[in-house]
């Protein structure tokens, strides 16, 4: 999964940058290759990349619950001590 991020990563980097070559030629051609990339870029670079990084993770160890609360209590309390 990772090499795949990395590799749209790359390609997306490539194609905004030749978007832009474009756009000092053509400028109708570069803004559609530019907004193209972005449109990946938003909708689906990002999707997988923040998916990648929460995968394997609780959501219960980021909330704040009272169990949660109960524990930083407890750390504080033994910290000051």
């Amino acid at each position: 999964m990772k090499k795949i991020i990395f590799l749209l990563f790359i390609c997306l980097i490539i194609s905004l940058s030749v978007g832009f070559y474009f756009k000092a030629g053509n400028e109708d051609l570069g803004n559609k290759i530019i907004g193209f990339s972005i449109l990946v870029l938003v909708f689906i670079f990002m999707p997988l990349f923040i998916y990648n990084g929460w995968k394997g993770k609780k959501l219960s160890d980021y909330t704040l619950s009272n169990e949660n609360i109960e524990k930083m209590r407890s750390k504080s309390s033994k910290s000051t001590k």
